[in-house]
């Protein structure tokens, strides 16, 4: 949740993902809100001390950025959030920072076989393929 913070349980991930779950578990704040108002959220749980939901809250702003969802497009500022939440082990953010680095998919700002490759590989290694 970007409010509060909390991950989901595996039961409330598979509610979350039929969209049975309007409101968070913990928190009970509503989870679909306007674009603009999610990425606020974000960037007041990432004002919060540091815990464990701060690699998911930074790879869900590269998102952000990289798609334009609720900011101006910015693959610059996407990479830049992918990088924070991939040193901290995420492996969602490793492969999309590795997707970057690709020359085939990659964006063009930082296309580097050796880079792609070692982002890909930790991502793999924490079973993301």
């Amino acid at each position: 949740c970007f409010s509060c913070g909390q991950m989901f349980c595996g039961s409330c991930k598979d509610s979350l993902n039929a969209r049975s779950v309007i409101q968070c578990p913990t928190c009970r704040v509503v989870l679909r809100v306007p674009d603009k108002e999610m990425v606020r959220q974000i960037y007041q749980l990432l004002a919060r001390p540091d815990g464990r939901h701060t690699r998911v809250a930074q790879f869900y702003l590269g998102q952000c950025y990289a798609s334009g969802m609720g900011v101006a497009q910015d693959s610059s500022e996407a990479m830049r959030w992918y990088r924070l939440s991939a040193d901290r082990g995420y492996g969602n953010a490793q492969y999309s920072l590795g997707t970057f680095y690709d020359p085939e998919t990659g964006t063009g700002l930082a296309q580097d076989d050796g880079e792609a490759a070692r982002w890909f590989r930790l991502a793999a290694n924490q079973g993301h393929a």
